[in-house]
């Protein structure tokens, strides 16, 4: 992989299994809440990514509850968008890094809400905005390796009890 910069996700991962029993009494582990807060995509409207072509923090005003997790929406219409065809606007992975789930089939918690790409119809969130255009440049060989990698990486999260030395050997 061309130019990724390799963030300290074992710091992040252990974050994460140590926060798990309060984000897990609020959300399903599969969709990625941030460290705190318990709402998907960090409060932003996913449907704006696709109506408006940028990310558009939601309010909690326009919310509904989805996989055992909040979403928030920017309007009433987006939010009636997504009750109709959530899974056509939920983002790849959970929300979670979708260079981190290809790259290494691991996950990084810090997502930034802004770094995204629309590729095929499929909304990814990215750590970074620089990690974001490179993995729109390898799209073709990376969202294979994270739809393969998807699967095992969701069920560990729902175990709360990841062993990523499992699977992130080659």
């Amino acid at each position: 992989m061309k130019g990724w910069v390799r963030n300290s996700v074992a710091p992040a991962v252990f974050a994460a299994i140590a926060i798990g029993g309060a984000v897990s009494a609020l959300a399903d582990d599969s969709v990625n809440t941030g460290y705190f807060g318990g709402v998907a995509i960090m409060g932003y409207d996913t449907v704006a990514y696709f109506t408006e072509g940028k990310a558009v923090k939601g309010s909690d005003e326009f919310s509904y509850e989805w996989l055992g997790t909040p979403w928030h929406f920017a309007s009433k219409k987006h939010q009636e968008m997504f009750i109709s065809a959530p899974v056509k606007y939920a983002p790849q992975y959970g929300g979670y890094c979708a260079a981190e789930v290809a790259g290494s089939g691991s996950v990084t918690v810090n997502v930034d809400p802004e770094a995204f790409k629309i590729i095929d119809g499929k909304l990814y969130l990215i750590y970074d905005a620089g990690n974001a255009a490179a993995f729109a440049d390898d799209a073709k060989e990376l969202v294979p390796k994270g739809d393969t990698n998807w699967p095992i990486v969701k069920a560990k999260l729902e175990l709360d009890q990841p062993n990523w030395e499992s699977i992130n050997k080659p």
